[in-house]
């Protein structure tokens, strides 16, 4: 039981925090989210306080506040576990901790890391080791550089800098390692660029990913014949990228055969906890330091990396920075102590060999599945796993095929590099969102170039990876393959199909992932550029819109938020049954036709632009006339009055119609006549085709009959019938216009009723006016 009351306290608050924070986080979300929804602009500090429950609850709120949709990412933190509690628990005692006296603290500190170096040092079979507890996974390779400069150069601590300018210092890293760790670690030694050395990876045998070895001993024989000293190398026990391991035991005599400390990192290293243990990564229990990264390895938040390393002066330790005789400093180490004593030896193997398990469980799913390449170290056990798309032609002789197959392990120099890229970019990003529970990513590799990476020691305890999430992933995969292969097939067909289509311009994209990317030809006319880019973003907009309106499973787009073309249509990834020409012809059909539309609707206005100045004069022409028929003494005012009491002039009124189907103006002497309105000519119906593209009952736009789809072969996508084709002379104009047609002919009616009836009522207004000085002047202002 335990004694200390504030201790009992402390655990008890941090549970109920924890199950605050966890717990209904949607609940307490929407109760708050108008209380809470302008509490991330700062402000003042509140005088009388606030307690507990409120500051976790803002707490809360500012942590999953902010999100406008559930994402998968938002959960990660859930996983903890009570592992994960004891580890922040870890940070609340150390903080209680620090306050006790100086002696007892000295002993406390000291034991806590006297157990968690000897705990590791046992697990990762290091003997005879020291621990360096670091919050920064560069810093512990920091901090043993440090160490390394203060052994070589022995007047380091007084001379400083000048030892190092007699004698400059080397420091080998490899090309596949994390990028910019290079240049972090010379900024911080106060280094030039000059004394760190990238030593490029195997090119001709081995992994493409591992140190060349001869190439380093070359170049540390060429530094040193130039006066300067090779210090230190730092080597991989997993590549970021692939998660190859070098050549340890080589590289460990090489480092002794010019007096080098050799300090080695990776995710592999958290397999030398298990029973088995492959040679390469076993040979990084004999190097001078390692870098452990337990926080991710076991699902561990806020606990520190831990830099493992064999050295027999303290002194020397102290002065690197690696050891400290500030207790608190010690502190470092208390939430994995907690953390490790909680899973246990057993526990701690368990969840590494777990997450070894779902690796091999995917490598041999991939081994058979077509068109996906892997790139992995050893095809037996490899704790990360790395494939890609790849397509390989069947139809082609033995020495095309075998190249195609090579291309996994040399770079495509080509534009065919860049769509596999692309098209694998994808790939990855869909089953990172079909299945989050695997942690896949997307990974650059030099020479593979895009790749999708499964690594399971990073991700799987923290997500909490089980078999399940890695079969679902594969039937995921299955189900992405013959959709890439399909896309990536009926890619250069419609290429083909929108170059010889009128009208249609085909826009190469490489990094776009789908079909293409198709851009409708606006005919100027002699327009201005400004005028014409307008014209050309209203007509791909609304063929954007129309296209989308239809029933098919394609997607159109604008393209990428950012990198894309303007004014195009992009069209997503498609399946085998695609009809690539009944596509383009749509495309180019319904473009004509908003094309015509727009152009229609141009000349309407300018017609009835011509119409409204012609009425006016004719109108002005027919009150003259009527003035001087009336006679002079009408159009006095009081005059006027009595002759037309005693004898009335009889005027039929006149006025003027507009017929928009004629272009031309009328008399309104018929409509007054037959107190009806005529609609003059009527427009000829909309023609409809009976070629019209004949489909199945259930039958989506674009899709190829049944009879067509088991002609279906490599070379084309289209292998029509006899019957069918005949039947598909004529273009898709008209079956666009089957859909588009009677919604433009019932806006042209109402464009012209409302014109008719505007002009109409206008004109017979004027027609009528009383002939006085007053209305003279009303008339002059109506006409203008």
């Amino acid at each position: 039981k335990m004694v200390d009351p504030t201790l009992a306290e402390m655990g008890k608050n941090l549970n109920e925090a924890m199950k605050m924070l966890e717990d209904n986080q949607r609940k307490v979300e929407e109760e708050n989210e108008k209380k809470y929804a302008r509490k991330d602009i700062p402000g003042p500090l509140q005088g009388s306080g606030q307690d507990m429950v409120s500051i976790l609850q803002l707490v809360q709120n500012l942590m999953h506040g902010e999100e406008e949709e559930e994402t998968s990412q938002a959960y990660r933190l859930q996983n903890v576990g009570e592992q994960g509690h004891m580890a922040l628990l870890g940070h609340s005692l150390a903080a209680y901790i620090s306050v006790l006296d100086r002696e007892r603290l000295r002993k406390l500190t000291t034991r806590i890391l006297s157990d968690t170096t000897l705990w590791l040092c046992r697990l990762f079979r290091y003997e005879n080791g020291s621990a360096y507890y670091h919050e920064d996974d560069r810093e512990g390779l920091l901090k043993i550089c440090r160490l390394v400069i203060h052994t070589r150069y022995e007047d380091y601590t007084v001379e400083g800098f000048n030892m190092l300018y007699t004698k400059q210092p080397v420091i080998y890293i490899s090309s596949a390692a994390r990028t910019g760790l290079g240049q972090a670690l010379c900024n911080q030694l106060g280094l030039p660029l000059s004394c760190m050395c990238r030593v490029p990876c195997n090119t001709m045998f081995g992994s493409q990913h591992q140190m060349d070895v001869a190439l380093l001993d070359r170049l540390i024989k060429d530094d040193i014949e130039s006066g300067k000293l090779p210090l230190l190398l730092v080597a991989n026990a997993g590549t970021p990228g692939a998660g190859h391991t070098d050549k340890l035991g080589r590289l460990k005599e090489l480092c002794e055969q010019y007096n080098m400390w050799l300090h080695v990192e990776g995710v592999n290293l958290a397999t030398l906890a298990l029973g088995y243990v492959s040679s390469s990564v076993l040979a990084a229990t004999k190097c001078d330091s390692m870098t452990l990264t337990l926080g991710s390895w076991l699902g561990l938040p806020a606990v520190p990396a831990v830099t493992l390393y064999r050295h027999e002066d303290p002194s020397l330790s102290l002065a690197a920075g690696l050891t400290s005789s500030q207790p608190v400093e010690k502190l470092r180490a208390l939430p994995l102590w907690l953390s490790l004593q909680y899973l246990g030896h057993d526990g701690i193997v368990e969840r590494i060999k777990h997450a070894s398990q779902l690796s091999q469980r995917l490598l041999e799913n991939l081994k058979n599945l077509d068109f996906i390449k892997t790139s992995v170290e050893d095809e037996l056990s490899s704790p990360v796993v790395v494939f890609r798309f790849f397509r390989e032609y069947s139809n082609r002789d033995q020495t095309s095929h075998a190249a195609q197959a090579s291309t996994i392990q040399h770079p495509i120099i080509s534009s065919e590099r860049h769509i596999y890229d692309t098209f694998n970019q994808w790939l990855g990003e869909q089953l990172g969102q079909l299945v989050p529970a695997s942690g896949v990513d997307v990974v650059e590799l030099e020479d593979e170039g895009t790749c999708v990476r499964f690594s399971p020691l990073m991700t799987s305890a923290v997500l909490g990876t089980e078999i399940q999430d890695v079969d679902q992933l594969v039937d995921c995969l299955k189900m992405k393959i013959p959709v890439l292969t399909s896309t990536l097939q009926l890619r250069e067909e419609f290429e083909q199909e929108v170059r010889r289509t009128v009208g249609l311009l085909y826009i190469e994209d490489l990094s776009w992932p789908g079909l293409g990317v198709v851009r409708y030809n606006y005919h100027s006319d002699g327009k201005n550029d400004d005028k014409q880019e307008k014209e050309l973003e209203k007509i791909n907009t609304e063929l954007l819109k129309k296209l989308n309106e239809l029933e098919s499973d394609l997607t159109f787009s604008l393209g990428p938020e950012f990198g894309g073309q303007k004014n195009c249509v992009y069209i997503g990834m498609v399946t085998e049954d695609l009809d690539v020409s009944e596509l383009v012809e749509t495309i180019a059909a319904t473009g004509r036709e908003i094309e015509e539309n727009s152009r229609l609707l141009e000349n309407m206005t300018e017609v009835v632009r011509k119409g409204i100045q012609e009425a006016q004069l004719q109108l002005q022409k027919a009150n003259e006339e009527r003035l001087l028929e009336e006679g002079l003494l009408r159009q006095i005012p009081v005059v006027g009055s009595v002759l037309n009491w005693f004898s009335p002039f009889q005027a039929s009124p006149k006025g003027r119609t507009f017929n928009l189907t004629a272009g031309s103006l009328e008399s309104t002497e018929s409509t007054y006549l037959s107190k009806a309105q005529g609609t003059g000519t009527t427009p000829p119906p909309t023609p409809t085709s009976s070629l019209a593209k004949q489909r199945l009952p259930g039958q989506k736009i674009f899709k190829r009959s049944l009879r067509s789809s088991d002609a279906f072969s490599e070379t084309s996508s289209v292998s029509h019938c006899d019957d069918l084709e005949k039947m598909d002379q004529r273009p898709l104009t008209l079956y666009s216009g089957q859909e588009q047609g009677p919604l433009e002919t019932e806006k042209t009616e109402k464009h012209k009723e409302v014109a008719q009836a505007t002009k109409t009522d206008s004109e017979d207004i004027q027609s009528d006016k009383s002939p006085n000085d007053c209305t003279k002047v009303e008339e002059q202002e109506s006409q203008r």
